[in-house]
């Protein structure tokens, strides 16, 4: 699994800056000869050449940003592209993107920056959470034909036929090759000595999570801190899930209308919202809520939900079915001889996957094929294009057969899922890894299951206990309450957000303050501007004194209830 690591070849400054004065100025920094001449030479990295000519630059002052991965936040930088290409492979460019700090703010930092779905960027959005804290940031296009472009536009080269130069650049390449591009230019441009330390961090969310993974889990030398939000690694059953609750709703022969579904979901969150002990319109505690309450009690109550976007006014009562098939949902894919597969999403999570699409002709609601889960098996599987048009004749078991053999196939490339990060650990690095607890797209067990599975590969002679200690002493996992996919969630305002993660991977790795609790910002709703703490795994937040304080806990029972045998797979599924 771990690929060989390729060195630069030289990482000392180059003559032409050698020579010259360090620019101290965002001005004097930013001229396309002064980047020209910090570039790594093209023998930098075997088998790449660097085309110096192709280098822009542009001083941007003064630019407002805000996102939920970074307070809102001025900054002046020097925003600088260039194309590099890989020799033999005609037609061949790969294009980056950086973002230079004033010298002045620069703080001997770099920062990676990862995509979404099949993007391996998150263009302008991400960049600004290294610049605020004095990094150069950087992002890459994977060679896919420019920063818009996606992994899944470059992928076929002809139905039957992968491009694997794009597959494995978007499994794993390109990151490495930006991580280990941006840092020598970082270093150069502001002319840092050889013993001067160059901290390297990653952020990145869903894809951008499996691309963090993908490099720790190959290179303990590239990033002193991963910041990694709700991965979207195990990729042949992760996107294959996407298409579990359409398969539901075929062999229940049942589409339900969204606003039922809506109906299920919020009466979940009003049913479980004080198992924390907090009554806060938010969950906490999905795992109490999976173990002690019964969505079955929300049969017969009224749903009404005004029409919009082309849809009529749908009003009704939750029906037995629509039961049925949520809580067929929330139980996880089965084969046909009733072993588990895979697991599913959270109660209170939306059923995003399981959206219906109303046919004003007959004036039902019917099938609506889950697009991510789709082309996975268009693209993929099928290799035959980016759309899958019928779900006709799949099964449980065809699910089943497609997470396997995708396991088989993409082990050494999008799985993402190697448990033994010793390499990592060993060259001082630390993870910051988050999971809302009602993340509708990727599985909140998802995140945890992997948790678990370095613990038990890299400390395999310890009790549960001294084993998670050892773990959280460097890789720490915070389930976020209420928290969708990668954002805040309408569903339960009051949830808090970890908006600070850079900053406070940057207190641990710099100055030795390790999160014991991690700390989330309450971004919407009427508690806006609360700072929360979130608990670290496996110990669960619970609320005392009606409510005003936050403790802890260790709790057996809920910490079984994350953990499932997938005795349906035939191999360790990590």
């Amino acid at each position: 699994m771990r690929s060989p690591a390729w060195a630069p070849i030289a990482t000392t400054a180059f003559a032409a800056l050698a020579n010259a004065a360090t620019p101290s100025t965002l001005a004097e920094l930013c001229t396309d000869s002064i980047v020209k001449a910090a570039l790594p030479p093209s023998e930098f990295i075997q088998g790449i050449t660097i085309d110096s000519d192709s280098v822009t630059t542009e001083v941007v002052t003064n630019s407002s940003v805000s996102s939920e991965f970074y307070p809102s936040a001025t900054i002046n930088y020097c925003n600088v592209t260039f194309a590099y290409s890989h020799d033999g492979i005609d037609g061949d460019q790969v294009l980056l993107e950086i973002w230079l700090p004033a010298p002045t703010d620069f703080q001997n930092r770099w920062l990676s920056t990862g995509g979404g779905g099949y993007a391996i960027n998150s263009g302008d959005q991400s960049l600004p959470g290294g610049v605020m804290y004095g990094a150069a940031s950087g992002m890459t296009d994977g060679g896919f034909g420019g920063f818009s472009n996606n992994a899944d536009t470059a992928m076929l080269l002809a139905n039957g036929t992968l491009d694997y130069e794009t597959l494995y650049m978007f499994a794993y390449k390109a990151h490495r090759e930006l991580s280990l591009i941006g840092k020598a230019l970082t270093r150069n441009v502001y002319g840092m000595s050889d013993s001067d330390k160059l901290y390297a961090y990653y952020q990145g969310c869903s894809e951008g999570g499996r691309e963090g993974w993908s490099q720790v889990q190959r290179f303990g030398d590239e990033w002193d801190g991963a910041i990694i939000g709700a991965p979207a690694f195990r990729w042949s059953f992760q996107q294959t899930q996407h298409l579990y609750s359409n398969v539901v709703e075929k062999t229940l022969d049942y589409y339900p209308p969204p606003c039922e579904l809506d109906k299920i979901v919020n009466e979940t969150i009003a049913a479980c919202d004080a198992m924390d002990g907090k009554v806060d319109w938010v969950v906490a505690r999905t795992d109490l809520c999976l173990l002690d309450f019964d969505i079955s009690t929300i049969e017969g109550k009224p749903y009404s939900c005004a029409a919009s976007r082309g849809t009529p006014a749908q009003n009704g009562t939750v029906s037995a079915k629509g039961i049925e098939v949520a809580k067929t949902i929330i139980n996880g894919l089965h084969d046909s001889q009733g072993r588990r597969v895979y697991f599913s999403y959270q109660p209170t999570a939306a059923f995003d996957d399981a959206e219906t699409q109303y046919n004003s002709t007959t004036g039902q609601w019917g099938l609506d094929i889950d697009q991510l889960g789709g082309e996975y098996i268009a693209l993929l599987v099928d290799k035959n294009g980016t759309t899958l048009d019928s779900l006709d004749g799949v099964t449980y078991d065809t699910l089943k057969d497609w997470m396997i053999s995708g396991l088989q196939e993409y082990y050494s490339t999008l799985q993402t899922t190697w448990p033994d990060l010793t390499p990592f650990h060993e060259a001082g690095g630390k993870v910051i890894h988050f999971h809302g607890d009602a993340d509708f797209s990727i599985p909140t067990a998802a995140s945890i299951r992997y948790w678990e599975s370095v613990r038990s590969i890299m400390y395999p002679n310890q009790d549960y206990n001294s084993s998670a200690e050892a773990l959280n002493e460097w890789y720490r996992l915070y389930t976020v309450p209420g928290a969708g996919h990668c954002a805040t969630n309408d569903a339960m305002p009051n949830g808090p957000f970890p908006q600070t993660n850079m900053a406070v991977m940057i207190d641990w790795v710099e100055n030795g303050v390790v999160p014991t609790t991690l700390n989330a910002t309450v971004l919407q709703g009427e508690n806006e501007g609360q700072n929360q703490q979130l608990c670290a795994w496996p110990l669960r937040p619970l609320w005392t004194n009606n409510g005003t304080t936050m403790e802890c806990v260790y709790n057996q029972r809920s910490i079984d209830s994350w953990h499932y045998d997938l005795d349906a797979v035939p191999m360790p599924v990590y």
